[in-house]
């Protein structure tokens, strides 16, 4: 059993991130056999691009640094907060000191696929950074660019709901729902299946949280310079991996609203703006905001003001209805 012991102030310390970077590196892992297997449509559309970028690039001395437990910290940085995009991820991977590439380079390239003559080459030269750099790059705009808005309002929209869970039910519940194998005990956070046994103090300095499209169970992350984090599946990634359907069946709800509007109330499991649910739901923002009002009006959903953003939630209504449906 792994465990954080975690005190009060620890707690007021922790924080939400994305990191745009992480969830490329499981893509790739994903996509090199190395992470859970994606779904056939995701992999069908993105393995030729894959491939491509293997022999046209230097993507094959990226993915010899990863194994299937972990990563060098280089290709993911530790993300400063919510508004993290690639380009910052980029531009941190590229400052990287070359001999502190190295120094990772010596613990995590030790596999098979690290004694390729093509990937030595690329990790014993003077430029290995910089090779690297521009691969994960060419990775990310021709394998998960298109797709981020939608992946990022996913981890947005499960921020939003964990902050609400904070304030109403505290800490506690919030680190037992984020997976079924992390539970809150006596001033800790235990992590069950987790590949290594042990206990690591926070000592003041908190918690790094990470809601992930592409994680499948939940990460840790326990070694400088990344402060001590949690990645862990993001509430309304499982649509994407085929781990539930966007409406219920049978389609009684579709029958009665019509499709568009039933998604609409299916994904409200959870608070959401007109933005976030457009971006999620890959609608248009003016047919979701025309669909809301409608459902607004029949007594399906309230609309609250958080901050600048107007969320929407279902009534009781709502959720008898979406529940009777399943």
């Amino acid at each position: 059993m792994f465990r954080f012991e975690v005190s009060v102030e620890d707690l007021l310390r922790s924080r939400f991130a994305l990191s745009p970077a992480m969830d490329l590196c499981l893509l790739l892992r994903s996509l090199a056999g190395q992470n859970r297997p994606l779904p056939r449509a995701w992999a069908t559309r993105l393995r030729p691009a894959f491939e491509r970028l293997r022999r046209e690039t230097e993507l094959d001395a990226a993915l010899a640094l990863h194994t299937p437990q972990a990563g060098p910290n280089f290709v993911a940085p530790p993300p400063r907060g919510l508004n993290q995009t690639w380009a910052d991820d980029l531009a941190m991977i590229r400052a990287t000191p070359l001999e502190a590439a190295r120094r990772e380079f010596a613990t995590t390239a030790t596999g098979p696929s690290a004694r390729d003559p093509r990937v030595r080459a690329v990790l014993d030269s003077t430029d290995a950074v910089s090779r690297i750099a521009e691969a994960m790059d060419r990775a990310w705009h021709e394998l998960l660019a298109a797709d981020w808005p939608q992946l990022r309002a996913i981890c947005e929209r499960d921020v939003v709901h964990r902050v609400g869970v904070i304030g109403e039910h505290g800490w506690a519940t919030t680190i037992d729902g984020l997976h079924p194998s992390v539970n809150s005990r006596a001033g800790g956070i235990e992590l069950g299946f987790f590949p290594r046994d042990g206990t690591v103090r926070l000592a003041g300095d908190g918690l790094l949280l990470i809601p992930s499209a592409f994680v499948g169970n939940v990460a840790a992350q326990l070694e400088d310079p990344w402060p001590r984090t949690l990645v862990y599946p993001a509430r309304g990634a499982a649509a994407l991996w085929g781990e539930q359907e966007t409406v219920p069946r049978p389609d009684a709800l579709t029958a009665l609203v019509g499709r568009a509007r039933a998604r609409l109330l299916v994904a409200l499991d959870a608070p959401a703006s007109t933005s976030h649910l457009a971006r999620s739901l890959a609608m248009a923002p003016g047919a979701v905001g025309d669909h809301l009002a409608i459902l607004r009006g029949a007594g399906l959903l309230v609309r609250a003001r958080s901050g600048r953003s107007v969320l929407y939630r279902r009534t009781p209504l709502g959720e008898a209805l979406v529940a009777g449906s399943g």
